[in-house]
């Protein structure tokens, strides 16, 4: 029997990266995991049936987390599907990076609207549902402590998302649900390669401040939100746990 057994898991933008890899992991424990996604049905569903292959159970679910509509249909899909609601990871995000003198307010609303208004409309909708036992995981960034020149607005984002969760840990706290941060430091994923960060410059540069000596990879993430899932992280609440192999 796998550590989240009987629970419900919703994990948004999780058609590819980090977000794939954390629906993969929660249903490898016997989590019952609904793969939110914006714009790729066809990553989402390739999530689903690697799941499903393996003898999981999960559906794909479209929404945009940053409109209070679709972050409520995503939440509403898991209970009206699984009956429940038991963890939900937080991981849709976009970034842009650009110095100041090219930040615009597009840039900027871009960027907040997904990474901060989403994860508040979601949880706002989830908290509904969520009950004793109930684990939120923030997907967070070690940006917001690097605070890498031409980040501003992402890095600003990310630091709205540290202080959001612990805001939320003492709002949620009474009803026994916990609200943690999962702060990955750079990880090989598609959105990493396809804006050229593995293979530059800045990877070689971050891989030497390091001190494990490597990126990370979505599955090195997925574990700790597994653990941040179970009850084997019961007593934690709040916190922000970094996930970058030393980097920060």
């Amino acid at each position: 029997m796998g550590k989240l057994t009987g629970k419900v898991a919703v994990v948004t933008g999780a058609s590819k990266g980090i977000g794939a890899g954390i629906a993969v992991a929660l249903a490898a424990e016997g989590a019952s995991v609904v793969v939110n996604y914006a714009s790729s049905r066809e990553g989402a569903d390739a999530v689903v049936q690697a799941i499903t292959a393996a003898g999981g159970k999960a559906i794909a679910v479209r929404g945009d987390v940053s409109k209070a509509v679709d972050a409520k249909g995503i939440i509403d899909a898991a209970i009206n599907t699984y009956d429940r609601l038991d963890i939900l990871v937080n991981n849709s995000g976009v970034y842009e990076f650009s110095p100041l003198e090219e930040i615009t307010e597009e840039h900027f609303h871009k960027q907040f609207n997904v990474n901060v208004l989403g994860l508040l409309l979601t949880t706002q909708a989830a908290a509904k549902h969520l009950g004793e036992g109930a684990s939120v995981i923030n997907i967070g960034s070690v940006v917001s402590r690097l605070t890498p020149p031409g980040s501003a607005v992402y890095t600003a984002t990310k630091g709205a998302v540290d202080a959001i969760t612990g805001v939320l840990a003492k709002e949620l706290g009474p009803k026994k649900i916990r609200v943690n941060a999962l702060n990955p430091g750079m990880v090989n994923t598609e959105g990493a390669r396809g804006a050229g960060f593995i293979g530059s410059e800045m990877e070689t540069g971050l891989v030497s401040q390091t001190p494990l000596g490597r990126v990370g990879q979505p599955d090195d993430i997925a574990a700790v939100a597994v653990f941040l899932a179970s009850d084997d992280a019961r007593w934690l609440t709040g916190e922000q746990l970094l996930a970058g192999g030393g980097l920060r």
